[in-house]
This record gives C-alpha cells, structure tokens and sequence, in this order.
C-alpha cells in the first residue's frame, strides 16, 4: 500500500492533471457499483414488504461506464483547477493566511456556494440525457432532484470540507473528495430511485410557496 502510495505521489507530481483525471475516473467508476448495489439492495427490502419476488442484482455497466466518464471528464479535470484556483485566490488575492479560520471559512463557503451546486446540476443533466431523456424530461428530473440533494447535503458536505480545506495538502484535495463521493454516490443514486416521493415533494412544495410569496 505504502509503495502504491508513492507510485501516486509521483504521478501527481509529474502528471497533475492527467492523474486527477484518471484517479477521479476510477473513483467514480467504483462508487457507481457500489451506488447500484444500495440501490438494488433498497429495491429489494420495498420488494419484500410487498411480497414481490427480489430480483438478482444485475450490475449495469453502461451505467458505470457513463459514471465512470463523469468522473474523467468532469470531477477530474474540473475539480482539479477548482482547488488549485481556489487556493490561488484565497493566498493571493484576498492576502488570507493558510489555515486560518477565515481561510478555511472562504474556502468552504466558495465550495457551497459556487462549486457544490454546479456539481449536483451537471451530475443530473448529464445522468438524465445519458439515459435517453429528453430536454424536458431531464429539466424535471432536475427540478425533483435538485433541491433535496442540495439541501440533504448541505448539512454534510461543509463538514467534510472544513477538514480538507485545514488538514489536506491542495494538490491531494480533489482525491480526499473524491473517496467520499464513494458514499455520495450511493446518496445520489438513492436521491434518484426515490423518484416522487413525499419527503421530495415536500421541498418542492416549499419552493412553489417561496415563488408565490415573492410574486406577491
């Protein structure tokens, strides 16, 4: 393990970009099966409440590879120059002090704010037309997805950045995220199956009620 780890080591620093792309490849790759495996394993307990016969789980590896370019071709590249950028402008423009509890503050508050939501909204859009679904399909996808996601999130993901962010060296922040999307994959592919369920609803009722009080 210890030598595999160096082997990375000397990847990222001869090969950056092209190791983040292919490490965040195979990360999402691998969350993906795990993600269908929840996902199957969920289907099945619903499956015997109702005393329907449980299905064998049938890995789909369309799907796995169409996460799998996710992962290269938007987690790695993107992700890559998102927190070295970051980083950039949080040393040298705004003069804040590495580790400092305004840095980590702004850091985190840039990710929330800019990143995180970017991230969920090209997720659904790219899952939805690799799928088959039309525009509109995937825009009411996105409409019942979306705001659960984010809001679910938003309680978990500043926590596991408020660790990066002090602890992480930059250059080995995209991976630190990336394993932890391991589990958020699964979230996201359960976010997916839940489909109208009423908790979904429920935040989509409170968006409608905000727009109607902001027509007012």
């Amino acid at each position: 393990m210890l030598r595999l780890w160096k082997w990375y080591q000397n990847c990222l620093s001869t090969h950056p970009v092209k190791t983040q792309v292919i490490s965040s490849g195979l990360i999402w790759g691998v969350g993906d099966i795990a993600a269908q495996t929840v996902t199957h394993s969920t289907a099945n307990r619903s499956q015997h409440r109702t005393h329907a016969v449980n299905k064998e789980l049938r890995i789909s590896w369309r799907r796995v590879a169409t996460t799998t370019l996710f992962g290269l071709g938007f987690v790695g590249p993107v992700g890559h120059f998102w927190y070295q950028g970051l980083d950039r402008v949080m040393r040298l423009r705004l003069k804040l002090q590495p580790n400092s509890f305004h840095f980590v503050s702004a850091k985190v508050a840039a990710d929330s704010i800019i990143f995180g939501p970017l991230d969920l909204l090209i997720f659904f859009s790219y899952m939805g037309f690799s799928t088959g679904k039309t525009s509109s399909q995937v825009v009411e996808s996105v409409r019942r997805d979306f705001l659960p996601a984010f809001a679910l999130e938003g309680g978990i993901w500043p926590v596991v950045q408020v660790a990066n962010f002090r602890y992480v060296p930059v250059q080995y922040q995209l991976l630190y995220v990336n394993f932890f999307c391991l589990l958020d994959s699964c979230f996201l592919s359960w976010v997916e199956q839940q489909q109208d369920a009423p908790w979904k609803q429920w935040f989509r009722d409170l968006l409608t009620l905000k727009e109607q009080k902001e027509q007012r």
